[in-house]
């Protein structure tokens, strides 16, 4: 998960990877010449260093590789580049394989630990875009994959190149870019199986074009599929056995580090209050708490140690990004009052999304860790012990 603040644009409250660290990207195809894919923008290291950082380390460009100003980002002599994931780089050095060897890539897991991010970022380092993205629902259809008719064209010339409309993955075929689906196990398994011939045979048939130069795509050097999945959901639709063969799985799980979960909350939070025009001022111990909370309700274990009732919603990293930012964003237009005081009631907003049970699992926490830790003398934990109530 990214802390880098993004540049403000105005009319747009999201910038795309590409585009929010274009400096970085271009700072780091001129910085490393080394052999790459074809097709690609960065070299393989590259790709990695862009997501995983360079360690603080402050990384020079050759003279002989420093760039004039041109139409893009002019990257400078020097730079640090910054972490965008919070993870293994173990796991970023699989995915970048996975692409080099044109297989394509699955990343699973529990939603909220950043599959969807790191697909991104991975598009962009490697072929200068994320956007050739699918998003898979249950009304996916088969044309999200294939093509589909400027059905204007199609009536008044026929079938023609003109006339066909390319899907974001056909579209990154054609150009040896990497294409993005999103959310794969919610589209029919019928529409999913729709991938199967295209990342087997790197072709695509189009039989409205038979006797044309047209009538067959091949799929340019560089091509490939980055797919997110995020296996507890429901409404998910199991994959076929063909389709799970043509992908490596990677599986990205939650944090496994408290300090590194509560510093990405921060910097996320952070971004999200300041695009709403306010500065981030939730005290460190409030968001420490917060952290704590979501931790213990997601691994069903205390820091302590003592057992905890998990609830049937998934606590995630990303859930806990939007209280914090809840919170921030409460200080700093309706102020008054202990921003702490607010905190049970987002917490109930949360696991309530699935399970009504879950509400008295959340009671059954502050029932055990928290009335233990107040017990204990924590004015934090006893503060938020005397808000029970507001669980009712």
């Amino acid at each position: 998960m990214t802390m880098t603040e993004q540049a403000a644009v105005p009319g747009r409250q999201v910038l795309p990877a590409e585009e929010r660290y274009a400096v970085e990207l271009a700072f780091l195809a001129a910085y490393d010449d080394g052999p790459r894919p074809p097709g690609w923008a960065l070299t393989p290291r590259a790709v990695v260093t862009f997501i995983c950082g360079s360690d603080g380390e402050t990384l020079e460009l050759p003279a002989s590789r420093r760039v004039p100003a041109g139409d893009g980002p002019r990257p400078p002599a020097r730079l640090t580049v910054a972490s965008k994931f919070v993870g293994e780089r173990a796991l970023v050095e699989r995915c970048v394989v996975t692409l080099a060897g044109e297989r394509g890539l699955l990343l699973v897991g529990e939603p909220g630990t950043a599959k969807s991010m790191l697909s991104e970022l991975l598009a962009a380092a490697v072929c200068g875009t994320s956007a050739l993205t699918v998003q898979g629902t249950a009304g996916t259809t088969e044309d999200a994959f294939r093509y589909g008719w400027n059905y204007a064209l199609l009536l008044a010339q026929g079938p023609s190149r003109q006339a066909l409309v390319d899907s974001p993955v056909l579209a990154a075929m054609r150009a040896g870019r990497v294409a993005r689906v999103e959310e794969i196990t919610r589209c029919l398994p019928e529409v999913q199986d729709a991938l199967v011939s295209i990342l087997s045979d790197r072709r695509l048939s189009v039989p409205e074009l038979a006797g044309t130069a047209d009538a067959l795509v091949a799929a340019a050097p560089g091509f490939s599929v980055i797919a997110t999945a995020n296996l507890r959901d429901r409404g998910v639709s199991e994959m076929s056995a063909a389709l799970k063969r043509r992908f490596n799985f990677e599986t990205v799980d939650p944090i496994a580090d408290a300090d590194a979960e509560t510093a990405l909350v921060r910097g996320q939070a952070t971004a999200v209050v300041e695009r709403a025009g306010a500065a981030f001022t939730v005290d460190d111990a409030v968001l420490d708490a917060l952290v704590t909370v979501f931790r213990d309700l997601r691994s069903g274990r205390s820091a302590e140690g003592w057992d905890v009732e998990r609830p049937g919603t998934v606590m995630s990293t990303a859930e806990a990004v939007q209280v914090a930012a809840s919170l921030g964003v409460a200080a700093a237009y309706l102020p008054g009052g202990d921003v702490l005081d607010q905190v049970p009631g987002h917490l109930l907003g949360v696991v309530r999304k699935d399970d009504p049970a879950d509400h008295a699992r959340l009671l059954g926490y502050w029932d055990g860790p928290v009335r233990r830790r107040a017990e204990d003398g924590s004015a934090m934990w006893r503060r938020l012990w005397d808000l029970r109530e507001n669980l009712r």
